[in-house]
């Protein structure tokens, strides 16, 4: 087990770096901002991205919930990388489909092409096939 106060953080995501390169799990004792418990999460890394303020967020599988989480480096207390490789499905990434072009010549159709492009759902495919 690595304790992130004791080493620097280029280090910490040096180590992740290559957990995701090798597709090995890795276990996490993670604190949220806010709370005072500390939670135990075995994750499947699957990217490392910049914050617009500069921190880096994990974005992994976990697999006690077995559902894509994101994670801030500054929240991991300690890490294990493990040999143990990805079991979980990543799902895939909601993708924006453009609408057909409005219709000019009937009221009616450019009516009900408004009420399709409604930003609840119309616009993007869903993340998990829906069982008819």
């Amino acid at each position: 087990m690595r304790i992130t106060s004791r080493q620097s953080s280029t280090k910490t995501i040096a180590d992740l770096y290559r957990a995701l390169d090798r597709r090995q799990a890795v276990t996490i004792t993670y604190l949220k901002a806010g709370e005072t418990e500390p939670t135990v999460r075995t994750v499947e890394v699957h990217d490392l991205r910049t914050t617009k303020a500069g921190g880096i967020i994990i974005i992994a599988m976990c697999r006690l919930r077995e559902a894509e989480r994101e994670f801030h480096l500054t929240g991991i207390l300690s890490y294990t990388l493990h040999r143990m490789a990805y079991v979980l499905d990543r799902p895939e990434p909601t993708t924006f489909q453009r609408p057909a072009p409005a219709p000019a010549d009937d009221a009616d159709a450019l009516f009900f092409y408004e009420l399709a492009r409604d930003p609840d759902d119309a616009d993007y495919r869903p993340r998990v096939t829906l069982a008819a």
